[in-house]
Protein backbone atom coordinates (compact mmCIF):
# COMPACT_ATOMS: atom_id res chain seq x y z
CA UNK A 1 0.00 0.00 0.00
CA UNK A 2 1.35 3.38 -1.43
CA UNK A 3 2.05 5.40 2.02
CA UNK A 4 -0.77 8.05 2.42
CA UNK A 5 -0.35 11.74 2.48
CA UNK A 6 -0.39 13.60 5.94
CA UNK A 7 1.70 10.97 7.92
CA UNK A 8 3.75 11.54 11.20
CA UNK A 9 6.75 11.76 8.85
CA UNK A 10 5.25 14.47 6.70
CA UNK A 11 4.77 16.38 9.33
CA UNK A 12 7.75 16.11 11.28
CA UNK A 13 9.66 17.17 8.23
CA UNK A 14 7.35 20.24 7.70
CA UNK A 15 8.15 20.64 11.41
CA UNK A 16 11.73 20.58 11.36
CA UNK A 17 11.75 22.58 8.02
CA UNK A 18 10.02 25.35 9.79
CA UNK A 19 12.10 25.39 12.79
CA UNK A 20 15.68 25.70 10.74
CA UNK A 21 14.11 28.89 9.01
CA UNK A 22 12.46 30.21 12.26
CA UNK A 23 9.09 29.81 11.26
CA UNK A 24 6.61 28.24 8.08
CA UNK A 25 7.82 30.29 5.02
CA UNK A 26 4.37 31.96 4.05
CA UNK A 27 3.88 29.29 1.23
CA UNK A 28 4.85 26.52 3.48
CA UNK A 29 1.96 26.49 6.33
CA UNK A 30 -1.15 25.78 4.56
CA UNK A 31 0.66 22.31 3.40
CA UNK A 32 1.33 21.93 7.17
CA UNK A 33 -2.21 22.71 8.33
CA UNK A 34 -3.54 20.27 5.48
CA UNK A 35 -0.91 17.89 7.05
CA UNK A 36 -2.08 18.18 10.39
CA UNK A 37 -5.81 17.68 9.30
CA UNK A 38 -4.81 14.69 7.92
CA UNK A 39 -3.44 13.69 10.95
CA UNK A 40 -6.52 14.59 13.24
CA UNK A 41 -8.68 13.21 10.53
CA UNK A 42 -7.03 9.48 10.32
CA UNK A 43 -6.33 9.45 14.38
CA UNK A 44 -9.86 11.30 15.67
CA UNK A 45 -12.61 11.61 12.86
CA UNK A 46 -13.96 14.20 11.32
CA UNK A 47 -16.09 15.38 13.87
CA UNK A 48 -12.79 16.33 15.74
CA UNK A 49 -11.08 18.10 12.59
CA UNK A 50 -11.19 21.88 14.01
CA UNK A 51 -9.61 25.02 12.76
CA UNK A 52 -8.22 25.14 16.60
CA UNK A 53 -7.09 21.52 16.88
CA UNK A 54 -5.36 21.71 13.20
CA UNK A 55 -3.63 24.95 14.33
CA UNK A 56 -2.09 23.63 17.69
CA UNK A 57 -0.83 20.52 16.00
CA UNK A 58 0.80 22.48 13.29
CA UNK A 59 2.48 24.58 16.43
CA UNK A 60 0.66 27.80 15.17
CA UNK A 61 -1.43 30.13 17.05
CA UNK A 62 -5.06 29.62 16.96
CA UNK A 63 -5.75 32.33 14.19
CA UNK A 64 -2.73 31.53 11.96
CA UNK A 65 -5.07 28.89 9.51
CA UNK A 66 -7.31 31.92 8.91
CA UNK A 67 -5.00 33.78 7.10
CA UNK A 68 -5.15 30.76 4.71
CA UNK A 69 -7.98 29.44 5.16
CA UNK A 70 -11.84 31.46 5.57
CA UNK A 71 -13.42 28.90 7.79
CA UNK A 72 -13.24 25.42 8.88
CA UNK A 73 -15.28 24.22 5.68
CA UNK A 74 -12.62 25.99 3.72
CA UNK A 75 -9.67 23.81 5.45
CA UNK A 76 -11.95 20.62 4.99
CA UNK A 77 -12.27 20.99 0.96
CA UNK A 78 -8.45 21.33 1.06
CA UNK A 79 -8.29 18.15 3.26
CA UNK A 80 -10.81 16.16 0.73
CA UNK A 81 -8.40 17.23 -2.05
CA UNK A 82 -5.49 16.02 -0.61
CA UNK A 83 -7.78 13.21 -0.05
CA UNK A 84 -8.89 12.37 -3.35
CA UNK A 85 -5.16 12.86 -4.61
CA UNK A 86 -4.29 10.11 -2.50
CA UNK A 87 -6.76 7.97 -3.29
CA UNK A 88 -6.31 8.66 -7.03
CA UNK A 89 -2.18 6.78 -6.13
CA UNK A 90 -4.06 4.45 -4.26
CA UNK A 91 -6.20 3.24 -7.31
CA UNK A 92 -3.46 3.72 -10.06
CA UNK A 93 -1.41 1.22 -8.26
CA UNK A 94 -4.07 -1.37 -7.99
CA UNK A 95 -4.64 -0.53 -11.89
CA UNK A 96 -0.63 -1.22 -12.60
CA UNK A 97 -1.37 -4.47 -10.94
CA UNK A 98 -4.32 -5.68 -12.61
CA UNK A 99 -4.52 -7.29 -15.68
CA UNK A 100 -4.27 -5.94 -19.43
CA UNK A 101 -8.47 -6.67 -20.13
CA UNK A 102 -10.49 -4.34 -19.50
CA UNK A 103 -12.73 -6.41 -16.83
CA UNK A 104 -9.67 -7.40 -14.60
CA UNK A 105 -8.72 -3.49 -14.97
CA UNK A 106 -12.42 -2.65 -13.47
CA UNK A 107 -12.26 -5.17 -11.24
CA UNK A 108 -9.18 -3.79 -9.84
CA UNK A 109 -10.81 -0.49 -9.31
CA UNK A 110 -13.89 -1.75 -7.60
CA UNK A 111 -11.44 -3.76 -5.15
CA UNK A 112 -9.02 -0.48 -4.86
CA UNK A 113 -12.22 1.41 -3.62
CA UNK A 114 -13.57 -1.10 -0.61
CA UNK A 115 -9.76 -1.73 0.54
CA UNK A 116 -9.59 2.04 0.66
CA UNK A 117 -12.37 2.49 2.48
CA UNK A 118 -12.02 -0.12 4.70
CA UNK A 119 -8.19 1.03 5.47
CA UNK A 120 -8.95 4.52 5.65
CA UNK A 121 -12.93 4.84 6.97
CA UNK A 122 -12.52 8.37 7.97
CA UNK A 123 -11.37 9.43 4.89
CA UNK A 124 -13.75 7.71 3.51
CA UNK A 125 -16.06 9.03 5.76
CA UNK A 126 -14.68 13.02 4.57
CA UNK A 127 -15.65 12.05 1.23
CA UNK A 128 -19.01 11.10 1.21
CA UNK A 129 -20.18 13.59 3.70
CA UNK A 130 -22.40 16.16 3.23
CA UNK A 131 -19.98 18.82 5.03
CA UNK A 132 -18.63 19.67 1.80
CA UNK A 133 -21.15 19.47 -1.11
CA UNK A 134 -18.52 18.75 -4.14
CA UNK A 135 -20.53 20.39 -7.13
CA UNK A 136 -19.93 23.45 -5.04
CA UNK A 137 -16.25 23.13 -4.91
CA UNK A 138 -15.00 23.38 -8.46
CA UNK A 139 -11.22 22.03 -7.72
CA UNK A 140 -13.01 19.19 -6.02
CA UNK A 141 -15.89 18.22 -8.98
CA UNK A 142 -12.89 18.27 -11.56
CA UNK A 143 -10.89 15.68 -9.66
CA UNK A 144 -14.67 13.35 -9.44
CA UNK A 145 -15.71 14.08 -13.18
CA UNK A 146 -11.55 12.98 -14.06
CA UNK A 147 -12.36 9.84 -12.50
CA UNK A 148 -15.45 8.92 -13.43
CA UNK A 149 -14.38 9.90 -17.42
CA UNK A 150 -11.57 7.09 -16.99
CA UNK A 151 -13.94 4.81 -15.84
CA UNK A 152 -16.67 5.41 -18.67
CA UNK A 153 -13.84 5.33 -21.31
CA UNK A 154 -12.27 1.70 -20.13
CA UNK A 155 -16.51 0.45 -20.69
CA UNK A 156 -16.25 2.06 -24.00
CA UNK A 157 -13.36 0.32 -25.04
CA UNK A 158 -14.30 -2.72 -24.08
CA UNK A 159 -17.89 -2.27 -26.06
CA UNK A 160 -16.13 -1.28 -29.10
CA UNK A 161 -13.50 -4.32 -28.65
CA UNK A 162 -16.52 -6.78 -28.12
CA UNK A 163 -15.55 -7.50 -24.85
CA UNK A 164 -18.73 -5.89 -22.63
CA UNK A 165 -22.21 -5.87 -23.92
CA UNK A 166 -23.40 -2.95 -26.05
CA UNK A 167 -25.29 -0.16 -23.91
CA UNK A 168 -25.30 3.20 -22.44
CA UNK A 169 -21.57 3.09 -20.59
CA UNK A 170 -22.26 6.04 -18.67
CA UNK A 171 -25.21 3.79 -16.88
CA UNK A 172 -22.99 0.71 -16.65
CA UNK A 173 -20.14 2.80 -14.84
CA UNK A 174 -22.57 4.68 -12.59
CA UNK A 175 -24.35 0.76 -11.65
CA UNK A 176 -20.55 -0.14 -10.92
CA UNK A 177 -19.76 3.01 -9.05
CA UNK A 178 -23.57 2.18 -6.87
CA UNK A 179 -21.99 -1.33 -6.18
CA UNK A 180 -18.87 -0.83 -4.78
CA UNK A 181 -19.88 2.38 -3.05
CA UNK A 182 -22.74 0.47 -1.04
CA UNK A 183 -20.83 -2.26 -0.67
CA UNK A 184 -17.69 -0.09 1.23
CA UNK A 185 -20.55 2.00 3.28
CA UNK A 186 -21.99 -1.49 4.42
CA UNK A 187 -18.53 -2.55 5.54
CA UNK A 188 -17.88 0.76 7.07
CA UNK A 189 -20.77 0.72 8.80
CA UNK A 190 -20.55 -2.64 10.56
CA UNK A 191 -23.32 -4.35 8.07
CA UNK A 192 -20.88 -6.98 6.51
CA UNK A 193 -17.64 -7.84 8.86
CA UNK A 194 -14.89 -5.98 7.79
CA UNK A 195 -12.79 -9.39 7.94
CA UNK A 196 -14.62 -10.59 5.02
CA UNK A 197 -14.50 -7.86 3.01
CA UNK A 198 -11.91 -8.67 0.26
CA UNK A 199 -14.34 -12.39 -0.04
CA UNK A 200 -17.35 -10.85 0.18
CA UNK A 201 -16.39 -7.57 -2.65
CA UNK A 202 -14.54 -10.14 -4.92
CA UNK A 203 -17.53 -12.43 -5.18
CA UNK A 204 -19.86 -9.01 -5.68
CA UNK A 205 -17.55 -7.69 -8.47
CA UNK A 206 -17.26 -10.87 -10.08
CA UNK A 207 -21.09 -11.08 -10.26
CA UNK A 208 -21.57 -7.66 -12.22
CA UNK A 209 -18.25 -8.37 -14.44
CA UNK A 210 -20.02 -11.49 -15.39
CA UNK A 211 -23.33 -9.85 -15.86
CA UNK A 212 -21.94 -6.85 -18.28
CA UNK A 213 -19.80 -9.65 -19.91
CA UNK A 214 -20.45 -9.96 -23.81
CA UNK A 215 -21.40 -13.54 -24.06
CA UNK A 216 -21.41 -14.88 -28.02
CA UNK A 217 -24.60 -15.80 -29.50
CA UNK A 218 -25.32 -19.90 -29.34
Amino acid sequence: MPAGCGSKTDMREIRESAGERGGYHHGALPEALVTAAFEVLDEQGLEKVSVREVARRAGVSAGAPFRHFADRQALLTALADRVLADFTRWQEAQVAAAGPDGRSVMRAIGMGFVRYAVRHPQRFELVRSRVFTATREPELREQLDGIDRAFTDLIVADQEAGRLRPGDPALVALAGQALVYGLAQMIVDGYLPAEKAEEVAGRVLDSFGQGIANRPAP
